[in-house]
């Protein structure tokens, strides 16, 4: 049975402040319990005027202090940018405060530029993307169960086993889960490129552990939905001007929604936003409803975890509410 989840980046809207950003993560947080989402991670993202989630662990236990059963997590924490105990006493923390309810999704990239990778202070040695594995293995022992002459101890932390998932846009992090027998989550809401090369070499290689028997893939997808069409290609504009920013370099706000974007891109800027957000379901609930089961059929994912920044908070909820509704048709298509 395929799950439902949110990847939730909390957007600053144009027009609006990153108070309003945070309070809007929690409203939808709140609603996505309601709707039957299984999960809702937040994203590590550094100096982005239009994004409030950097400091990602605090987000995390202000959604989890404000939800009851849903599980609540990161996707991810940008391992180099911090010291693995850090992070295990961070999520052993949250761990503690809501046992049964936080993920720890992993990303080997720093997701930021090289100004403001210096500023956090990244000055051990050896701390860069090339160390990744290790510093995973070396998270991993600081959440398990104590060993006998263990020196360094995660305070809280220790024994509480928080789940670890690798994420990753490229073929390196699918071979790494596969290696060390963890789940799996594919940036594809931005990276689309290798989805399916990696899902392939993730499942082939696939070495099984305790706790993950099995292989368990995780696929990121951008949906847009609404009561028509036409409503949702309005909507789905904000998107498309922020990845055309991106494409030229421009950070800022979540843009208003524009009633067309002819004009705003040449040919080439479009045939390079429309590559990134391949993996996009963008219609009514009919429209996106076959769009998604395309997706799941052609991947096999076991979860869907869905990015969905809208300029309109009610329209964003709307959204999400539409989706939670179509969870038994990506099912059936998921079976088939």
């Amino acid at each position: 049975m395929i799950s439902l989840s949110v990847l939730d980046l909390a957007p600053v809207v144009e027009g609006s402040n990153a108070a309003q950003a945070l309070r809007n993560s929690l409203d939808l947080a709140q609603h996505a319990e309601a709707w039957g989402y299984q999960r809702y991670w937040l994203a590590e993202h550094h100096n982005m005027d239009g994004l409030a989630c950097s400091a990602t662990a605090v987000l995390i236990g202000h959604i989890a202090g404000g939800t009851k059963t849903i599980r609540v997590g990161s996707g991810g924490i940008m391992l180099p940018n911090h010291a693995p105990l850090v992070v295990a006493e961070q999520f052993g923390t949250l761990a503690t405060l809501y046992p049964g309810r936080i993920d720890l999704g992993l990303g080997r990239a720093p997701g930021t530029d090289q100004p403001t990778m210096r500023a956090l202070r990244r000055t051990l040695a050896g701390a860069n993307e090339d160390h990744f594995p290790q510093d995973v293995m070396e998270l991993q022992a600081y959440l398990d169960e104590p060993r006998q002459g263990q020196v360094v101890r995660a305070i809280p932390g220790l024994g509480t086993q928080v789940p670890i998932w690798l994420l990753g846009s490229s073929l390196y992090s699918a071979q790494l889960a596969a290696h060390l027998g963890l789940p799996f989550a594919f940036a594809s809401h931005f990276a689309p490129d290798l989805l399916m090369q990696a899902l392939q070499i993730y499942r082939t290689t696939y070495r099984p552990s305790t706790r993950w028997p099995r292989p368990h893939a995780m696929v990121a997808v951008n949906v847009v939905a609404a009561d028509s069409d036409e409503e949702a290609a309005f909507h789905f504009t904000s998107i498309q001007q922020r990845f055309l920013g991106m494409r030229r370099g421009q950070r800022g706000p979540l843009p208003r929604p524009v009633a067309t974007m002819d004009g705003l891109w040449t040919d080439a800027e479009r045939a390079g936003v429309e590559q990134m957000l391949a993996a996009t379901a963008v219609g009514g609930p009919d429209t996106v409803a076959r769009q998604l089961s395309q997706i799941v059929a052609a991947t096999a994912a076991d979860e869907l975890i869905v990015a969905g920044a809208m300029h309109d908070h009610t329209a964003r909820l709307r959204s999400y509410q539409i989706l939670a509704g179509l969870r038994d048709t990506l099912q059936v298509a998921q079976a088939a």
